[in-house]
């Protein structure tokens, strides 16, 4: 499954989010029930293998169903140069045959006993996760493990799943003028980051990805000490540590990869626009990106302001875009913001909309830059703070109720940078932010001529 365009950079945001409820929960343990119904706490936890794997077990006792979750700390941006989409292209492989389980025997037994399974990829990490019943969690352990290494990858395999992705870039990417503009903004904000290459892979470097790439990158990546192992649900530790060291802790230990340092950013400071006019559009819309700080790159404290300033300027249906375009002036049909704070390195913080009626799309932009404006100059209020904040976290609290979503929690912070504490110890760092704080982080960040401006227009079909 990929994610990719403004739905990628979404999910980036969502999960930059979650971080919210995480640490809730890792302040109000799990409970289970003994033999004598008496309750017995269960904190999540963390352990590494002998080969190195990282495994993070997230109790769940409500009902008897387990997540197994699989991260890998790769994805697109850690691609070779001119290999762009081979991240994701090996997301498909992972799910042909292996020596010991032919294509499509572990989807077939996940099916069998009424379980799901999916994948996806996004710029800095590839997640592989089953949902299923508990007595079936070491028969996916098994099938993980043993896929982590044990691929068989031949000419007839990469071929025809080369074409399955060449078809998918078509059918999602070049028929989509939001995916396509998209694609353009995010290569022009990131100047010298690889953030700038989609995760599908640029069609020209697909078209020509090769056995020989595929097991280059199986060798380089897939093992354990570079994979992150979550499980939540109906389990505990004890028993999910037995059944990893079973599993997974036969892998061997791949290759000591390096830091995952990649090209920095230049100083930004130039205003660009990107264009896309086309006959498929009805509607026109814009968005506007700033360079930003992730929560791995921030100063202290940073990453929690922008992301309270997301909520109060556009977060929802009771921040200053949305009442002051959509519910007072009526000038747009949608507006909004958001902050991609969950990737490895600088990410971006971005605000959208779309006119309503007879309203311009100019009248839009300049509403939504005031608003930003008004930040700047006068910052705000004490009470604003407070109800996003609270807003915030409620939003969220509702995810504590899907394991999935805990697991997803737990698993890109560990695959972007981020500790189990890193998670634990947010509701205190997001106590911390000041009104001051939130305006700062709006002048320093959001201000000056160094955004990237999208502009999807309507044109009129040509004539036969």
């Amino acid at each position: 499954m990929l994610k990719t365009g403004w739905q990628h950079r979404l999910l980036g945001a969502t999960l930059a989010l979650l971080l919210s409820i995480g640490s809730a929960v890792a302040e109000t343990p799990a409970a289970k029930t003994d033999g004598d119904k008496t309750p017995v706490e269960q904190k999540i936890s963390n352990f590494l293998l002998d080969n190195g794997m990282e495994v993070v077990v997230i109790p769940d006792r409500r009902a008897p169903i387990v997540t197994h979750m699989v991260w890998y700390k790769v994805g697109s941006a850690d691609e070779p140069p001119g290999k762009s989409g081979i991240a994701h292209f090996f997301e498909h492989l992972m799910f042909k045959g292996t020596k010991a389980h032919k294509a499509g025997e572990y989807g077939a037994k996940i099916a069998e006993i009424g379980g799901s399974e999916n994948a996806f990829t996004s710029d800095d990490f590839t997640a592989y996760f089953q949902t299923v019943p508990p007595e079936a969690l070491e028969a996916m352990m098994e099938y993980e493990a043993d896929r982590m290494r044990g691929l068989v990858l031949t000419d007839q395999v990469i071929g025809p799943e080369r074409d399955v992705v060449l078809e998918e870039r078509r059918s999602r990417i070049e028929t989509n003028p939001e995916a396509l503009l998209a694609e353009e903004i995010d290569a022009t904000l990131y100047q010298n980051h690889p953030y700038g290459v989609p995760v599908i892979g640029w069609m020209h470097e697909l078209e020509k990805l090769n056995r020989t790439d595929a097991v280059a990158f199986y060798d380089r990546y897939y093992a354990p000490n570079n994979a992150v192992l979550v499980v939540a649900g109906d389990v505990d530790a004890t028993e999910v540590r037995a059944l990893a060291e079973k599993t997974y802790g036969k892998v061997p230990r791949g290759p000591d990869l390096p830091p995952r340092i990649r090209p920095v950013e230049p100083e930004q400071n130039t205003a660009r626009t990107v264009t896309l006019t086309d006959p498929r559009v009805t509607v026109p819309s814009f968005s506007r990106s700033w360079l930003v700080p992730s929560y791995n790159t921030a100063e202290p404290g940073e990453a929690e302001a922008l992301d309270l300033l997301a909520e109060i300027l556009g977060g929802g249906i009771r921040s200053r875009i949305y009442q002051s375009l959509v519910v007072k002036s009526g000038v747009a049909s949608s507006a909004g913001a958001y902050f991609d704070g969950s990737k490895l390195d600088d990410s971006s913080f971005t605000v959208y909309g779309a006119p309503r009626g007879t309203a311009k799309l100019d009248e839009v932009q300049a509403a939504i830059a005031a608003e930003i404006a008004a930040i700047v100059k006068d910052g705000v209020t004490e009470k604003e703070l407070e109800s996003a904040r609270n807003r915030f976290l409620r939003s969220m609290v509702f995810a504590r109720d899907n394991q999935g979503s805990m697991a997803n929690l737990y698993g890109a912070a560990l695959a972007t940078g981020s500790t189990v504490q890193d998670v634990e110890e947010w509701p205190e760092r997001i106590k911390k932010v000041t009104t001051a704080d939130i305006q700062k982080v709006a002048a320093k960040y959001l201000s000056g001529n160094h955004s990237v401006t999208g502009l999807l227009l309507p044109s009129e079909p040509v004539q036969n």
